[in-house]
């Protein structure tokens, strides 16, 4: 798994100059801006997708049929992928997090409990993605899984909309206002319900990812 991760980082070091600007964009919204919300969740998102750069790059002209001719199994290459997205998505959350938190004490616009519970709502939205984008790459491929994961996204968007606007139709429950005006032990528990279902969500995944790499013929 060491020489996959080397293998793939040393991939991401031709698109360094893509990583710069992606990092300077994230810094000068939460420079300038004064919402952290969305430099959170734009700077942990589009890195993490760089683990689906990563696969592309592996089949693009038979690279799988070479890859596997090298000491690796189909069990570590999918591990691989996964422990890469964790890497990505937890560094990079964790990098905004610290700069988000650095920003609103210089500003003083923002409490840090509110930027926490912020990035706490994050980090397990980004983990249910990779669950679901890891899978969709392996199985589709580049073009067709990229259609694939923005129809899923699309679908959980959707979903999550009708939900909130059938609770307010049907039951006079505004969901967002609730959540709002709850307590900081009451969103602590969302979190830590939020993170188990996340982290079950992998583990599912990665069955199927498993699952869908030893049936895939090179």
């Amino acid at each position: 798994m060491k020489g996959l991760l080397i293998k793939d980082f040393k991939l991401m070091t031709t698109q360094k100059n893509f990583f710069v600007i992606i990092l300077l964009i994230a810094i000068g919204m939460i420079s300038f801006t004064e919402d952290v919300s969305f430099p959170i969740g734009f700077l942990t998102f589009v890195l993490s997708l760089f683990t689906l750069s990563t696969i592309s790059y592996d089949e693009f002209d038979n690279g799988y049929a070479f890859l596997f001719t090298l000491p690796i199994t189909r069990v570590s290459y999918v591990l691989e992928k996964y422990c890469l997205g964790f890497l990505l998505g937890f560094g990079s959350w964790l990098l905004v997090t610290c700069l988000g938190i650095i920003a609103s004490t210089v500003k003083n616009n923002t409490s840090l409990t509110e930027v926490w519970q912020i990035a706490a709502m994050i980090l397990p939205i980004m983990i249910i993605i990779q669950s679901l984008m890891i899978p969709f790459q392996l199985k589709f491929g580049g073009e067709k899984g990229r259609i694939a994961i923005i129809g899923a996204v699309g679908f959980l968007l959707v979903a999550g909309i009708l939900i909130l606007k059938g609770a307010k139709l049907f039951f006079n429950v505004d969901l967002i206002a609730q959540l709002n005006t709850l307590p900081i032990v009451s969103i602590g528990m969302i979190f830590l319900i939020a993170l188990t279902i996340a982290l079950l969500l992998l583990a599912l995944s990665v069955r199927i990812s498993i699952s869908i790499m030893k049936k895939k013929q090179f």
